[in-house]
């Protein structure tokens, strides 16, 4: 038997989302920064994985759920019911910053 298991999928998976004005803005001003610091210039949706990545790492909350066992893998054929009828196939939106504690204005 090898040391090295049998190496996971790592086929690319697209999923498009819609971001806020703000979280856009956000996005390209985190892109500039990271220009800035590191020297390179790195495309917005090549940055996004990453920082994604770096939020369920550091997220202790998901982190003892998924110790635990909480979350529940979606397989192809068993998806979770849908909430709103989505525009397109894996679109994700994510919830605006801004609007997390706002109080709607009249």
């Amino acid at each position: 038997m090898l040391k090295l298991g049998k190496l996971p999928d790592r086929t690319p998976v697209r999923i498009t989302i819609t971001a806020s004005p703000e979280l856009s803005q956000g996005l390209r001003d985190y892109a500039a920064l990271y220009r800035a610091t590191y020297g390179e210039a790195e495309a917005i949706a090549d940055l996004i994985p990453f920082m994604l990545a770096a939020f369920l790492e550091s997220d202790r909350g998901f982190a003892k759920a998924v110790k635990e066992g909480q979350p529940a893998p979606v397989s192809n054929e068993e998806k979770p019911a849908r909430r709103q009828p989505r525009r397109q196939a894996e679109t994700v939106t994510p919830p605006s910053p801004a609007s997390n504690n706002e109080e709607p204005t009249s």
